[in-house]
């Protein structure tokens, strides 16, 4: 866990809950998900997603599963990196004629990193034939394309889990 901030309110009602921090201390390797088990997937952001979401096979599987029996897969922010690579059983790109939001390359460029990046995040969903939608830098922006839910960057955090959820609940 990265970036926790014990003076914001609902942070620390999350890290003051034990129920969390157990699951926290014992959280799942990829080969322990049981598919069956999930109705949705939520791939979260961070710089560091970058290099391990895109190539990762086990999260790939995994994601493919849940959408391909009808779940919902979303993420946020640079969290779209583990779409980029993503393909279905019938060879196409998750994110192929999709509208998708991630973060966007200007945002990339705002805070000096789009050097530093292996990959221009927006480029390449739109690479992989993504309909990308995006809002001015740092404003929330949530798109949902059927049971694929996706946010811009933090500020969307609050409206991608009001999406999912309300997706769960039809």
């Amino acid at each position: 866990m990265d970036g926790a901030d014990s003076t914001d309110p609902v942070c620390l009602k999350f890290l003051q809950d034990t129920d969390v921090v157990q699951k926290l201390k014992q959280t799942l390797t990829p080969d322990q998900v049981k598919t069956s088990e999930y109705a949705a997937i939520l791939f979260v952001g961070g710089h560091g997603t970058m290099w391990d979401f895109p190539d990762n096979a086990a999260l790939a599987e995994i994601a493919k599963t849940i959408y391909e029996e009808g779940g919902v897969v979303s993420a946020l922010c640079h969290g779209p990196a583990a779409l980029v690579n993503l393909k279905l059983s019938n060879g196409e790109y998750l994110v192929k004629g999709k509208q998708v939001a991630a973060f966007t390359d200007d945002e990339e460029r705002a805070v000096k990193l789009d050097r530093v990046v292996p990959f221009m995040l927006e480029s390449t969903l739109r690479q992989r034939g993504a309909r990308h939608k995006y809002a001015p830098n740092w404003q929330a922006n949530v798109v949902v394309d059927g049971r694929l839910v996706t946010g811009q960057n933090p500020a969307s955090a609050e409206a991608i889990a009001v999406e999912i959820s309300r997706l769960l609940q039809t």
